[in-house]
């Protein structure tokens, strides 16, 4: 699978511009020169989600009412058009979907539009992956499992929908306007929906810990905040007294065991990178767990993965730069740099250059 070119309209500092792509391509540019802004986009057509946008109308070119990406992707000789559309909400004085996901002009939900361009991306950001928020890592878990299942997306997108639904009733309950009796749909769908995302997440934990590095062994623990019919009834009154669910996938988190193996053979069990994990050592069990990634969804899906690099050389040393180069061997990477040195690493590679906003 490839991602022959790019088209973005009015997408964050892009008027119109198009990128073709070949199997490895460098794109050097300063910072603020939007070079992160293309990767984004192709994290969109991969995920239907940004990793940067909390609201859709902060990737609508400032002055615009209307933005779009487009993607075609080449699979096995056969070729499709991904696209977005993004409105703040509004078009022409009319009420809109702010996301319209399309595969050849036919508009798909976001669980069946996803999938379409397997996409793993690789940030900054990311390196805070371990000692960052649950919120954070719960997003890992959506992003790679909503890619590789779409009936987890589906799920997904129910249960955070009846959670929604359910909060506003536990806040009625609180101010005395709601019966109890109103919760009994939410709760079952919660329920329903809530066990198919924690299957998914134990099983995808699971795999990862018997994923073997050249620089160590991890394991990872999910702590589940399990729901069920009896785990409700046991917080009902915590919850109307605070207006919104207490348990379920929503306050789901894992932790991440390092097993060391040291020169003499020895090992080292047990210990939790997020509590007593150098920085260093945080770092090498994030590469950990993009490489797991990668594995997991080109195994489920049978395709291997697009690889998005979003300046990520500059936050590694030597060995750890060594260790992302070997992920982009056999794949279609993408690379953001604003350092020529970058440039000398990934051999053979198609440069871009980018002198300012679009």
């Amino acid at each position: 699978m490839r991602l022959e070119r790019l088209t973005l309209e009015n997408f964050r500092s892009y008027t119109k511009q198009v990128f073709h792509f070949g199997q490895h391509t460098v794109i050097v540019a300063p910072n603020a020169s939007g070079k992160t802004n293309i990767l984004e986009a192709i994290y969109l057509l991969s995920s239907g989600v940004s990793e940067r946008a909390s609201e859709t109308s902060q990737m609508i070119r400032f002055g615009q009412d209307l933005a779009s990406v487009s993607g075609v992707v080449e699979n096995n000789e056969e070729r499709i058009e991904l696209s977005v559309v993004l409105t703040p909400g509004v078009y022409l004085g009319k009420a809109t979907s702010k996301r319209r996901y399309l595969v050849d002009g036919v508009v798909r939900t976001r669980a069946k539009f996803c999938g379409q361009l397997p996409a793993i991306m690789f940030r900054p950001e990311d390196m805070r992956l371990v000692e960052g928020s649950p919120a954070r890592r719960r997003a890992f878990l959506d992003e790679t499992l909503s890619m590789a299942h779409q009936d987890y997306g589906r799920a997904l997108t129910v249960y955070e929908a009846s959670l929604r639904r359910r909060n506003k009733l536990l806040d009625g309950m609180r101010e005395g306007v709601v019966k109890r009796e109103q919760l009994a749909y939410w709760d079952q769908s919660i329920i329903k929906n809530g066990n198919i995302l924690s299957d998914y997440r134990r099983a995808f934990l699971e795999y990862l810990s018997q994923v073997k590095t050249s620089f160590g062994e991890y394991q990872l623990e999910y702590d589940a905040s399990t729901i069920s019919p009896s785990r409700l009834a046991q917080y009902e009154a915590q919850e109307v007294a605070v207006g919104y669910t207490l348990v379920g996938p929503h306050k789901d988190d894992f932790g991440i065991i390092s097993n060391h193996k040291f020169s003499n053979s020895q090992m080292e069990m047990g210990r939790d990178l997020m509590v007593y994990g150098s920085r260093g050592e945080q770092r090498l069990a994030v590469l950990f767990l993009k490489l797991g990634t990668l594995q997991y969804i080109e195994e489920k899906m049978g395709v291997k993965c697009l690889l998005l690099l979003d300046d990520i050389f500059s936050e590694l040393d030597e060995k750890h730069r060594i260790e992302v180069v070997k992920m982009t061997e056999g794949r279609q990477t993408i690379i953001t740099t604003a350092e020529e040195d970058a440039v000398e690493m990934v051999t053979g590679a198609e440069i871009v250059r980018l002198t300012q906003d679009k």
